[in-house]
């Protein structure tokens, strides 16, 4: 039974069918006719041994065949393997070097290979680890002075894989990828900030031999890093550098900008220079257009500074100098008559400031409130109050009838802007500061007014933009704004408080980043019924507050013997004012030149630093997100403890110093 078992299952399955057709076949015949039994039991199996012979046969003969041509692929593998016109290397997981042919030999013939080898063996066992599904092996190596690509595959071995890589020899095109990257061009325009202020007070003659030096230092500094540099206006310049030299601008942080600084005309003012250079575009239109965006920030963060772009990201230099101000209110009436036509274009105000508003944000919103109320727009102000710095102004605000309504939550102010409504942003230029980010992208009209130095991630779609770096707060810009108002504006008397008290907040009492013109517009307001005692009253510390600030300061510790850090770790809505007032406190004892307060917000870190001048706090805490002002700025930080960002200050304190050395 077991012999016939066996013959049957070496015949092909084919052949099977047809032997089953026969014999149903034969059973049937016989069932007819029973004397045919005997001959066809005899016929069967004659018919099954030949089946099975041929079957066998067949076998022998494809067997053979298969032996001669695996024989042959074999041959023809070895020899390929061998001869392989890149190195090839087989080996195990485990270290083990099965095989390296011949080109591998020569190629590496001079080196130390088996260090190397190691590395791109280890690669592939975390490859196998991290990986289910079987990947092919692709990657590039570094030898000696040349560039290597690795091509290869692996397979199970018992206990280990077995690996086979190519090498091939990629170092010329990667040289002529390099040299092609570094061949790629950076375009970048100079621009003299303050060239109208100074030209008009020198002589014909001095002006002639100040822009020829100028011009000539340029020039020079062009030439140093091989690049081109052409004067497009007065006081413009559009200059073009190749990549290859851009690290190296860098690595001297643009030192154009403190060459400028020497040339002083006689009346002892400073030259300074505003510089973008952009690499951002597909062509070099689009990257002269960026460089001009790129200018715009600049300018927007005070100027005496360079950034360069690339991509999404800005690299900034300088910008370690007080801003200038201004000596011209041509823009603000500009400004001001461009408002009015916006507001009377529109259906509605929704006026909104930054989150956590403080009392410049709340005074410059209200006095956008007045001014549409003078052209007859409703107007609201989106306010969604946090902690109590706030609450001695709201509670009189709640108390007069005139404003019933005007304050709204961002839900609500979603609820009634259309296409019409013109949405005024006060006192931030930061997309994501807002008070509300969905309020900000669903408007289509849009107007800015801020004094923060522009941060990278500005509101760029704004229909109309008033943004002076000089001024000491946003109050301060809207005060001349409804000063030069066609129509006449007239203020109420809480109105002109809270315009006061956001000038008196961020100039610290008249203090700091104080003006001509902040004391123009702070007299406008006094006539127009400011009561004193009552604004200095909304800044009153109760006593519980006053005990918070003295524990900060008493905790204070000094870092380049000037620099004040301390820390307020407790769960407290009005952190951030705590933080705030804690540090303008530091800042009158002796010695201190700059402090940094850190406090819990949320979830979130809140850090608040404050200046007398002679330290760039902004430039400090951008490098943590914040930004602000030389004297004052801010930042919030996530993701990180209280420690955590204390220590990633110090570093970036560290950061400030080792950039100016």
């Amino acid at each position: 039974m077991n012999h016939s078992k066996k013959v049957l299952d070496k015949i092909i399955s084919k052949t099977k069918i047809y032997l089953a057709i026969i014999a149903l076949l034969m059973v049937v015949i016989c069932i007819y006719n029973p004397y045919f039994i005997i001959p066809s039991v005899v016929i069967f199996i004659l018919i099954v041994m030949y089946a099975y012979w041929t079957n066998n046969k067949r076998q022998e003969e494809l067997t053979e065949h298969i032996k001669n041509l695996t024989f042959s692929l074999d041959k023809v593998a070895k020899i390929a393997l061998v001869n392989s016109p890149f190195p090839l290397v087989i080996a195990e997981t485990n270290g083990n070097l099965i095989f390296r042919n011949t080109k591998f030999n020569q190629e590496f013939a001079n080196i130390d290979i088996n260090n190397y080898l190691t590395n791109i063996v280890n690669d592939v066992k975390l490859q196998i680890k991290n990986n289910n599904k079987k990947e092919k092996i692709y990657d590039e190596i570094k030898i000696d002075k040349k560039t290597y690509k690795l091509y290869g595959d692996y397979m199970p071995l018992k206990d280990e894989y077995i690996i086979i890589i190519y090498f091939v020899d990629d170092t010329k095109l990667v040289e002529l990828e390099d040299l092609f990257d570094n061949k790629d061009m950076y375009i970048g325009l100079v621009m003299i900030d303050n060239y109208e202020e100074i030209i008009q007070r020198l002589e014909d003659s001095e002006k002639t031999q100040l822009m020829a030096e100028i011009e000539k230092k340029l020039y020079d500094w062009a030439s140093d890093y091989k690049g081109i540099i052409l004067k497009s206006e007065r006081d413009t310049f559009v200059c073009i550098f190749e990549k290859q030299y851009i690290k190296e601008i860098e690595d001297k942080k643009f030192d154009i900008l403190d060459i400028i600084k020497d040339i002083q005309p006689s009346d002892r003012m400073q030259f300074t220079l505003s510089i973008a250079i952009s690499n951002d575009g597909a062509t070099n239109l689009e990257k002269y257009k960026t460089a001009q965006a790129a200018l715009d920030i600049v300018l927007g963060r005070g100027g005496d500074q360079a950034v360069i772009h690339e991509g999404d990201k800005y690299k900034f230099f300088g910008g370690r100098t007080q801003e200038l101000e201004k000596r011209t209110k041509v823009k603000a009436r500009i400004v001001s008559h461009a408002l009015e036509g916006l507001i009377l274009e529109s259906s509605k105000v929704i006026i909104m400031g930054h989150s956590n508003s403080d009392m410049d944000c709340v005074g410059s919103s209200m006095g956008i409130y007045r001014l549409a109320k003078t052209l007859e727009k409703d107007a609201y102000i989106v306010l969604n109050p946090r902690g109590d710095n706030l609450s001695a102004f709201l509670n009189e605000l709640n108390q007069n009838e005139e404003y019933n309504g005007i304050v709204i939550d961002s839900n609500t102010a979603l609820g009634i802007l259309d296409d019409d409504t013109l949405l005024v942003v006060v006192d931030t230029n930061k997309k994501n500061y807002v008070e509300s980010p969905e309020l900000l992208s669903s408007a289509k009209k849009i107007m800015v007014v801020d004094h923060h130095r522009r941060s990278p991630d500005y509101i760029e779609n704004a229909t109309l933009t008033f943004h002076e770096v000089y001024a000491s707060s946003a109050s301060e810009l809207v005060t001349e704004l409804v000063e030069y108002a066609q129509k006449e504006v007239n203020l109420t008397s809480l109105e002109a408080e809270a315009l006061y008290s956001g000038i008196m907040m961020d100039t610290k009492t008249f203090t700091f980043k104080t003006g001509v013109r902040t004391f123009e517009a702070a007299a406008y307001l006094r006539k127009c019924g400011v009561d004193i005692i009552k604004v200095k009253k909304w800044f009153q510390s109760d006593l519980d507050t006053y005990n918070k600030i003295s524990n900060i300061i008493g905790r204070a510790e000094l870092v380049y013997d000037t620099i004040a850090i301390s820390i307020y770790d407790e769960e407290d809505k009005d952190s951030n004012v705590v933080c705030a007032k804690a540090a303008d406190e530091l800042l009158t004892i002796s010695n201190i030149t700059a402090s940094f307060v850190i406090g819990r917000l949320n979830d979130k870190v809140c850090i608040s630093g404050r200046s007398i001048g002679d330290i760039n706090v902004q430039v400090i805490l951008e490098k943590l997100g914040g930004g602000g002002h030389i004297t004052l700025a801010g930042a919030q930080v996530e993701g990180m403890t209280i420690e955590e960002a204390k220590q990633e200050l110090i570093n970036r304190i560290n950061e400030y110093f080792s950039e100016q050395n």
